[in-house]
Order: C-alpha cells, then sequence, then structure tokens
C-alpha cells in the first residue's frame, strides 16, 4: 500500500517514507527522514534528519521533530533521532537531535506528547509516557516507562524521572525524581508515593504496600537515604519494583528529589 501524500507537501529525495502513510498539506519532510509504515501527519507538519521514526505514529499540525539541538556548543555534526511506534505528537511538540557527533535523542513507543511539550537533545525518554502541555526536557534527561510529566513542568537537564512517577503542574525539577513517587512545587518535593498511578496498572495490593512502606522510609522517616536504604533491603522482600526503586535512588548523580 503506497503512501497517501497532498500535492502541496515537500520531501526531500533521500526521505524514505514507509506505506501507508498519510502526508497533509503543507508539510516538509528533510533529507535522511526515515518514516516508518502508516504514519499520519497532519499539516504542516516538521520532520527532519537524520531520524529515524517508527510505525504509527501521530503528527499533528505544527509539530517540528528532529530538528538540530539548540545546544550552542553544536557545530554542525551528524546527530540524531530515533523514534519507536504508536506516538502521538500533538500541535506545536519539538523534539530536538542529539549534541556530540554521532549523539542519538531517543523516544520509546505508545508515548502522548501534549501540545508545546519540549524534549531536547540527548534525552532518552521511555515507553507509555505522557507529557501534559508545556511538559519541557532540557538536555540529557531520562524519563522512564509510564511516566507521566505534568503541565508546564520543567526539567533540569542530566535529571532523571523513574518509572511510573508523576510531576505536578508547574513543578521545577532540579533532581532526580524515584520511580512510583509523585514530585509537585517549585522547588518540586515528593509529596507521596503514585497510589492512583500504582492501582491503574495493575500492581498487586502488596507491591503497592511494599512501595508504601519503602516511601516511608525514604521520605517519612528520621533516617538518612542511606539508612533507609539498608532498613529497604533488610526489612523488605526482595522484589522487582523495590530491586528498581533501591538501584535508581542508590545511582544517582544528581542526588534525588526530597
Amino acid at each position: 500500500m503506497s503512501a497517501k501524500i497532498h500535492p502541496t507537501a515537500v520531501i526531500d529525495p533521500s526521505a524514505q517514507i514507509g506505506d501507508g502513510c498519510e502526508v497533509g498539506p503543507y508539510c516538509v519532510i528533510g533529507a535522511d527522514v526515515d518514516l516508518g509504515a502508516e504514519c499520519w501527519l497532519q499539516q504542516h507538519v516538521s520532520l527532519s534528519g537524520p531520524s529515524k521514526i517508527g510505525r504509527g505514529n501521530q503528527f499533528y499540525a505544527f509539530s517540528s521533530i528532529g530538528q538540530r539541538t539548540q545546544d550552542l556548543k553544536y557545530a554542525g555534526e551528524p546527530t540524531y533521532l530515533a523514534v519507536g511506534d504508536g506516538n502521538t505528537f500533538r500541535e506545536f511538540v519539538t523534539v530536538h537531535r542529539g549534541t556530540a557527533p554521532g549523539s542519538i535523542t531517543r523516544l520509546g513507543s505508545g508515548g502522548n506528547f501534549l501540545a508545546y511539550a519540549h524534549i531536547a537533545h540527548d534525552c532518552v525518554v521511555g515507553d507509555h509516557v505522557i507529557f501534559s502541555n508545556n511538559g519541557t526536557l532540557a538536555g540529557h534527561v531520562e524519563v522512564g516507562d509510564h511516566a507521566i510529566i505534568g503541565g508546564l513542568t520543567a526539567i533540569h537537564q542530566f535529571c532523571r524521572i523513574g518509572a511510573y512517577a508523576l510531576t505536578g503542574g508547574c513543578s521545577k525539577i532540579v533532581q532526580d525524581v524515584p520511580p512510583y513517587m509523585i514530585a509537585d512545587g517549585n522547588p518540586a518535593k515528593v509529596r507521596s508515593y503514585n497510589k492512583v498511578g500504582l492501582e491503574r496498572h495493575g500492581f498487586s495490593d502488596e507491591a503497592q504496600r511494599q512501595i508504601k512502606e519503602a516511601y516511608r522510609l525514604i521520605y517519612r522517616s528520621a533516617l538518612n537515604l542511606q539508612q533507609a536504604v539498608e532498613q529497604i533491603r533488610a526489612d523488605l522482600p526482595e522484589t522487582p519494583e523495590l530491586t528498581r526503586l533501591v538501584a535508581f535512588v542508590t545511582s544517582s548523580p544528581r542526588g534525588i528529589i526530597k
């Protein structure tokens, strides 16, 4: 099945357009863009390369994907963007390629990026994330699977957002947010564990109880972080959820939000 391309669209001869794609009016697809099958571009969408984009992605009006980094160190070297399958990029979303020669900005699959969300150079974003309107990542940020970035949240360079974490609207994130936690405020603080999110994703009652206890030890006890981790290891079972949480908080270059 061939692609359906509007006559006003401008497509570089080196771009590859997958079967079943629909490219709407006034879209621009630049050099070295590899667009997977069954993608949909509404109108006035800009895709720049080098970029490899998976199948079934949807791009709404004025989204700009794969542009060169805004990093002032960038001097025109070849850098890349890799996007998975089944993402939705709403109006005016921007995603930039890496900075250093050969570097890659990576997005997973199944993400929902609402209007004006921004993903800067060298970020790594997992699967099934939600970025609310104006959720903004600076460079080199990592976002885990199923994380939710609240509207107007700004995340500092090199920070990490753990899997199943949630940031409140208008939050200023300057350190790492551990998995399963809710961070909110300016500057942000961890307010609770993400009980509703865990329930919606089918975590067992026992897994939720263990995460709640780990949260209590880290955030609501008199223990410092090292002592809290030791207590978690001593008192709680070695489950996949707690292994992920402990590994995250003990490997945090910037430190975790308290």
